[in-house]
C-alpha cells in the first residue's frame, strides 16, 4: 500500500484537472461573428427628402448599402437582419399603399432592395400594420428571406392561451457555416426570434382586432427562447420592435428591451422602434448597461437610428468547443453612421449605392411625381418653426380640417349640439430629427407632399366622448413637453423637454387656455401622476367660460391618440364614439381642396402664463425661423447651438 502525503495528493488532483482543462482548451476554436443591422427604414430607400423635393445625405437604405459592403469585408462570418417598421413612413410607402397597390406576385420597391443585400432574417414593426393584413401579406411575399414575430398570434376567438397559434413564424434557426481564427469550419445553428410591441393592437385596431392578438415580450421570449436551444440553436439572436426603458415591468411593455436582456439563453440583441442609437451617451445612466463596449445587463445590443442613419454592428467573440458547444465570451457593439453634423453642417460619409437607386427608380419617380399634384393654395406660409412655444398654424389647419370632417359625420346623431374641439400636434418640430426637421410651406400651391408633410402618419380620424376634467388632464399630460421653469431664477433654462415626443404635445383647438410652465408636470412621459398636487393648466374656457368638470365635449382625434397611443389619461379606447374610415391626412386634403384657398393662421387660443423675473429661456428651431412672418413678439435669437440649431429667449411677462 502507497500513502500518499495530503497536501500531495491534492497538488496531484490539481495537476490533473489543470492538464484536462488544458487538452480541452486546446481543442477549443475562436470564432468572431458580425452581425449587421437595419432598423425603422421607413420606406426611406433612396437619399431623397419628398416633403422637401430634393436629395438628403440624412436618410436611405441606398447609404447604409454603402456601409454594410464595407462592414462585410471587413469580417468573415456576418449575419444580417433587418427589425421592421420598413414599408411605411414617407411617401413613397403611402404612393405604393393608397395609390399604385400591390397585385399578387407584385414585388414590393423595399423587397428590391433589400433581396440585393443578401438579408439572412427580418423581424416585423408595429407600422408593418398600418396599411392593414392583405397588404403586409402580399408585401412580404416579396422577401427571399424569412421573417418572424413571436408574440403575434391568431386570434381564434376561444380565450384559450394553451391552443394559440402564431402568426407568423416565432422564430427561424439558420443552418450557417463558420470559419474559426485558424480557418477551420465549424457548423452553427442561429436562432433569430421577433418581437412587436403588444400596442399594435391599440395603434392600428380597425386593422387588426378580430384577426390577431399580441401578448408580452418577454413572456412570449421566456417560451420560445429554450424552446429554439432544444431545437439545436447555438446562438440565439433578439429582434425586438422595442425601445430600452427601465420603467417597473407590469407586463405588455412597449418597451421591454432592457427587460429580455434578463431572459436566459440570449446571445445578442438588435433592437429599434424608439429612433435613437444604441450605444451612445443617452443610455449612458441606466443601471446594467455599458455604452463602452454596447451591452445590456452583460449582453451584446444595438440600435441604429432610423431612416438609414446608422448600421448596427455587434461584432460576437464566439468559443466553440470540439464537441460543438457554442458561447460569447466577448462582444463590442457599435452604430456606423451615413452622416456627419457640425453645426448647421451635413457632411456625408458614404454615397449612394447605385445599384439600390437603380432598382428602386421607377417607384422613387412616380412617387416624385405623385407628391408634386396640388389641392389648393395657401395665402400664407405655413411652418411649424413655434409649434412648441405659440400656437402654430402647421396644427391649426389639421385641427380646422378634423373639426370640418367631424362636423359633417355628427350633424342629425345623438351627438348632435354637443361642442366639437380637434386636438392635432407637430409631428415635424426638430428634436431628434435634427435642425432640417420641420414643416416649411412657402405661400402658394399646396401639393399632396405638402399634405404629407403637416400629417406624416397614416393615421385615421377618431371622435372620443369627454368631460371637462378628461380634456384638462389630456392637456396637463400634453404640458409635459415642457421643463419646469423657476421664476426667481436668471441662468439659462431650457423650455422643451427633449425627452418628450413632440408628437405626444396635443393642442386642443376650440377651448382657450394657459400653460403655468414655473409648476412641475402633472405627468411624466409614460403617463404616470408623478406631481399629483400639480396642475399647469390653468384659465381652462369654452366660449369665454371655464370648463367645468361635468361638461361634455366630443374631441377629433386620430386613432393612435383615442386608442391609448402616449399613455394620454382617459384615452384607452372607451371613450370612442366614431370609428371614421378616412385617414386624417386624406381630411386634411379633401378640406383644402373645398376650401381652394386657405387662410392658415392660428386663432391663439393657448399660451403660456406669467413665467415671473427668469430672464433667460431658451429654446431651440429651425435656422430658417428668423426669416418666418409667424414668429412670436415675444422671442429674441441669440445664436446657434453646436447641432445647428437656432437658439431664442421667451419672454412671457
Amino acid at each position: 500500500m502507497v500513502f500518499i502525503h495530503k497536501n500531495a495528493a491534492r497538488m496531484t488532483g490539481i495537476s490533473m484537472a489543470l492538464a484536462l482543462v488544458s487538452s480541452t482548451a486546446l481543442a477549443d476554436s475562436t470564432v468572431s461573428l458580425r452581425i449587421l443591422e437595419t432598423t425603422d427604414i421607413h420606406t426611406q430607400l433612396v437619399n431623397y427628402d419628398y416633403y422637401r423635393d430634393g436629395e438628403s445625405d440624412t436618410v436611405g437604405l441606398a447609404k447604409v448599402a454603402t456601409l454594410l459592403k464595407t462592414a462585410r469585408g471587413e469580417a468573415e462570418n456576418v449575419v444580417f437582419i433587418d427589425n421592421g417598421d420598413l414599408i411605411q413612413g414617407n411617401p413613397l410607402g403611402d404612393y405604393m399603399s393608397k395609390e399604385r397597390g400591390l397585385k399578387d406576385g407584385d414585388v414590393h420597391p423595399v423587397y428590391k432592395a433589400m433581396n440585393l443585400l443578401g438579408y439572412d432574417a427580418a423581424n416585423i414593426g408595429n407600422h408593418e400594420f398600418n396599411y392593414g393584413l392583405d397588404f403586409l401579406g402580399k408585401s412580404l411575399a416579396g422577401a427571399n428571406f424569412p421573417y418572424v414575430s413571436a408574440n403575434v398570434f391568431v386570434d381564434d376567438g376561444d380565450d384559450n392561451p394553451d391552443n394559440d397559434k402564431p402568426y407568423f413564424e416565432p422564430y427561424v434557426l439558420l443552418d450557417r457555416e463558420f470559419t474559426d481564427n485558424d480557418g477551420k469550419v465549424h457548423k452553427a445553428k442561429v436562432g433569430v426570434i421577433g418581437f412587436v410591441p403588444p400596442q399594435i393592437m391599440q395603434w392600428d385596431k380597425a386593422n387588426l382586432e378580430g384577426n390577431v392578438i399580441a401578448k408580452d415580450i418577454v413572456e412570449m421570449a421566456k417560451k420560445y427562447v429554450p424552446e429554439m436551444r432544444e431545437k439545436g440553436a447555438d446562438i440565439v439572436i433578439a429582434v425586438p420592435h422595442s425601445g430600452l426603458s427601465t420603467m417597473a415591468r407590469n407586463g405588455m411593455e412597449e418597451n421591454a428591451t432592457y427587460y429580455l436582456s434578463e431572459v436566459d439563453g440570449i446571445d445578442a440583441i438588435l433592437f429599434g422602434h424608439a429612433h435613437t442609437v444604441f450605444p451612445s451617451e443617452a443610455f449612458s445612466d441606466l443601471e446594467g448597461v455599458d455604452i463602452a463596449k454596447g451591452t445590456i445587463n452583460g449582453v451584446a445590443a444595438v440600435m441604429p437610428g432610423f431612416w438609414g442613419s446608422h448600421l448596427g454592428v455587434i461584432d460576437l467573440t464566439l468559443n466553440v468547443t470540439d464537441d460543438g458547444e457554442w458561447s460569447v465570451t466577448d462582444s463590442l457593439s457599435d452604430a456606423r453612421p451615413i452622416y456627419q453634423r457640425e453645426g448647421r453642417t451635413v457632411t456625408p460619409l458614404v454615397e449612394a449605392d447605385p445599384e439600390i437607386i437603380a432598382a428602386v427608380k421607377e417607384e422613387h419617380e412616380a412617387t416624385i411625381a405623385y407628391m408634386r399634384e396640388g389641392v389648393g393654395t395657401t395665402v400664407a406660409p405655413i411652418n411649424s418653426f413655434f409649434a412648441l412655444v405659440a400656437d402654430d398654424p402647421s396644427i391649426q389647419i389639421v385641427t380646422n380640417a378634423q373639426k370640418w370632417y367631424l362636423e359633417k359625420i355628427l350633424n342629425g346623431s345623438e351627438y348632435d349640439g354637443i361642442p366639437i374641439l380637434s386636438a392635432g400636434a407637430p409631428f415635424k418640430a426638430g428634436g431628434r430629427g435634427g435642425p432640417d426637421y420641420f414643416t416649411d410651406i412657402p405661400e402658394g400651391k399646396i401639393a399632396l407632399k405638402n399634405v404629407a408633410d403637416l400629417y406624416i402618419y397614416p393615421n385615421t380620424v377618431r371622435a372620443v366622448l369627454l368631460d371637462g376634467d378628461q380634456v384638462r388632464e389630456w392637456l396637463e399630460m400634453s404640458a409635459g413637453q415642457f421643463n419646469q421653469i423657476d421664476p426667481n431664477s436668471s441662468e439659462e433654462q431650457a423650455l422643451i423637454n427633449s425627452d418628450f415626443p413632440t408628437y405626444n404635445y396635443d393642442v386642443i383647438d376650440g377651448v382657450t387656455y394657459e400653460i403655468d410652465v414655473t409648476k412641475p408636470a402633472r405627468y411624466n412621459k409614460a403617463g404616470e401622476v408623478i406631481n399629483p398636487d400639480s396642475h399647469r393648466i390653468v384659465n381652462l374656457s369654452f366660449e369665454g367660460k371655464p370648463v367645468t368638470a361635468d361638461q361634455k365635449f366630443v374631441v377629433a382625434t386620430n386613432n393612435y391618440r383615442a386608442g391609448g397611443g402616449g399613455n394620454f389619461p382617459g384615452l384607452d379606447g372607451s371613450t370612442i364614439i366614431v370609428e371614421a374610415p378616412d385617414e386624417n391626412r386624406t381630411v386634411l386634403a379633401n378640406y383644402i381642396l373645398t376650401e381652394k384657398e386657405i387662410d392658415p393662421k392660428a386663432d391663439g387660443n393657448w399660451t403660456f402664463a406669467p413665467i415671473g423675473e427668469a430672464s433667460d429661456v431658451t429654446f431651440v428651431t429651425s435656422p430658417k425661423a428668423s426669416s418666418a412672418v409667424n414668429a412670436p413678439d415675444n422671442i429674441s435669437f441669440v445664436g446657434e447651438d453646436q447641432e445647428g440649431f437656432a437658439k431664442y429667449v421667451l419672454q412671457t411677462r
